[in-house]
Order: structure tokens, then sequence, then C-alpha cells
């Protein structure tokens, strides 16, 4: 928060969710704010990206007019409050409906993307930092990391088709063909499935050095082309169905899972009841 309101003193509207949206964003937004103003800047307000829109929302809304009776600083009043997160005209119908005190919505994906070809949303998120890993925390768990370097390998059948994708630790023992190998779901214990694999396949290949720039051929566009219809000719066809298509399963090995949950209690903030 600090970093980016001394870049953008004039342009401070923070994304509050990153870790905790009320036990940490919200509260140092605020602070931040306090000291922006105090130099003679004006806040812009705050974003939200996860989490209940509707109550989160008008939490901020509530704390932002106590700060602004308690401190006598009326540009608490007008900060702007923006929801994003696939905004399509469903959530804005659900959020009328419960009452919001959003003041701008953040409207991408479903504008600019046809719903029968939905966007392949892809984020490039800090898994590492000098040798230590790290981990992102969300109240949705689909936005938090499994942490540190890991290893992707497919697992294929008897038959032929891939069973799973599984990731492991960079520093763990690959699995190999004939041997039985624990797969867990990264969020679900109760969720694990034993594989032995007829032949595995490892995935992960360095495409980009950070000293020497690109270290693989590049491929040409039909090159490309041909590559992913040999993927797609590779799956189980029920995958591939329109209607009801099956689920394609990525999961961790339970040395990750462990480490990934170890991590997880260890960085997750206590909450504080009064």
């Amino acid at each position: 928060f600090l970093s980016y309101a001394s870049a953008f003193p004039n342009q401070f509207l923070c994304l509050i969710d990153t870790y905790d949206t009320l036990q940490s964003g919200l509260i140092n937004f605020i602070l931040i704010s306090l000291v922006l103003d105090d130099l003679g800047y004006k806040p812009r307000g705050v974003r939200l990206d996860s989490g209940d829109l509707s109550y989160l929302s008008l939490v901020c809304a509530k704390r932002f007019q106590e700060m602004a009776r308690t401190f006598e600083r009326d540009f608490f009043a007008t900060l702007a409050i923006v929801a994003s997160n696939d905004i399509n005209e469903e959530v804005l119908h659900s959020l009328n409906k419960q009452g919001h005190a959003v003041t701008v919505f953040g409207i991408g994906t479903n504008l600019v993307t046809c719903q029968a070809q939905p966007a392949l949303g892809c984020v490039y998120k800090l898994v590492e930092a000098n040798g230590k890993a790290r981990i992102k925390l969300s109240q949705d768990f689909e936005k938090v990391l499994i942490p540190g370097r890991k290893v992707p390998y497919r697992l294929f059948g008897v038959q032929g088709w891939p069973l799973l994708d599984l990731m492991v630790k960079h520093n763990e023992s690959p699995p190999k063909a004939g041997e039985r190998v624990i797969c867990r779901h990264p969020f679900h214990e109760q969720k694990r499935v034993a594989v032995t694999s007829a032949h595995v396949q490892q995935l992960h290949v360095l495409v980009f050095d950070g000293e020497r720039g690109v270290v693989v051929d590049t491929p040409t566009i039909t090159e490309a082309k041909q590559f992913v219809a040999e993927q797609l000719a590779a799956l189980r066809p029920d995958l591939l169905r329109h209607i009801n298509p099956g689920q394609y399963k990525v999961s961790v090995s339970d040395d990750l899972f462990k480490f990934m949950h170890s991590l997880w209690f260890e960085e997750t903030p206590v909450v504080e009841l009064f």
C-alpha cells in the first residue's frame, strides 16, 4: 500500500482483498488514505474482486462514513467502491436484490467475450521469493495459490488416455509408470485417488530464462496448430462433448498437499472478535 501510494498518490484506488478484505486490506487503505490527505492528495477508493460483494461493499461504506465523522475527513464519504470479478447481468440483478454500496462496476470479460466461447483467464502469481515458498490467501478457494516451485506430470492409463495431471514439489521424486501414487485434490482433504499409470509425461518445459531469454525453438503457426490438434485427439471423448462434458482432474502429491496446507495455516491471520 505504501509503495502504491508513493507511485500513484493522485490515483490511489486499491485492490483490498489480496489477503483479507476487512481485517487487512480495508484497514491498510484507511491508514494510508489519512496520510495522503495530510499531504494534500485525495484517495480515490477501493476495489473488491472476490468474496461477498454485497456484504463487503456495505461494510466498506459504513466504515468510510465512520471515518468521515470520527476524523472529520469529508473525502471518506465520497470514496468509490469498485466491484469486479466476472460481473455479468445475473450478478448485477442479484446485487440489486441483496442491496449493496458499490458505486462502480468493473466489467471486462463478460463485455468483450462471447459466452459460447468464453475467455481463458490466466494470471501470473508469485509462488516463491528468494528461495522461499509464498502463498496468496483469498476468501475464494479458487484464488488461493499452490505455493512453491512445482513440476507437473501427465499420468496415462492402460487404454492410452490421460487420467489426470499431477503437480509435485520441484525437489520431490517424480511419479513413475507402474508405481502407485496418491493424487489429492488441492483443497478438499477427503478427495483423493490412487493411480498406477502406464505412462508418465513431464509437462513442464523451460521456455523463457531471465538471463538468456527464450530458450526453445519457436514453432510456426502450422506446427502450433498441429500440436493442439494432437493434444485434443489424445483426450477422452467425454471431455470434449458439448453437453455435460467430463471433468479433467489436476491433482497434487501428498507431500505438496501437506506443505501447502501447513503454509496456509501459518500465514492466515487470526480474526479478532469483540
